[in-house]
């Protein structure tokens, strides 16, 4: 266990409770969606547009750092913002758990792993888990908005890598 990260559930030497709790608050009217995280995709292809809101970490977009979050000692919470008619393409996280659970909307969910192949339709108060290793794509194929939590079990994960075979694989970020 990283015992840096740990550090922050300790109540620090001369802090009042209350003092200490509110550097592990992250308030939605402090928030702004960032979509610039995984600009590189949008600039590749519109259709990969979407927006990160941090508040636990920072999640596996690569975005370095976020001193408008609270520290992350066990995963990444995060909201996602996936326009009408855009996608997450497929991907992978070899060192975590990745977790969906939609807010708003309705998105299908493509998850690979070895020759087998499923789509996995989630809407709203919908929750899929799923384990490091297997790949997993989503699209929004509504004209709404989809909202959903975004959970990365791992305080910094290794950011995501996609099949060899798709384009974004070639991308310097």
């Amino acid at each position: 266990m990283n015992t840096k990260n740990i550090e922050t559930w300790k109540k620090p030497e001369g802090s009042t409770l209350a003092e200490w709790m509110s550097t592990r608050v992250a308030r939605f009217e402090d928030r702004e969606y960032d979509f610039s995280a995984l600009k590189f995709q949008a600039d590749f292809d519109p259709k990969y547009r979407r927006a990160q809101m941090r508040y636990m970490g920072t999640g596996a977009t690569g975005v370095s750092g976020d001193s408008n979050t609270v520290p992350s000692e066990n995963f990444t919470f995060s909201t996602m913002l996936l326009p009408a008619g855009c996608e997450g393409p497929l991907h992978l996280h070899i060192d975590a758990e990745e977790v969906f659970f939609m807010l708003r909307g309705s998105i299908e969910l493509t998850i690979e792993d070895g020759s087998e192949k499923s789509v996995i339709p989630l809407s709203y108060r919908d929750l899929i888990s799923i384990p490091p290793g297997v790949y997993r794509g989503l699209r929004n194929h509504t004209q709404e908005d989809a909202l959903m939590c975004v959970m990365i079990g791992n305080p910094k994960p290794v950011i995501p890598t996609y099949p060899d075979d798709h384009p974004l694989s070639k991308i310097k970020r």
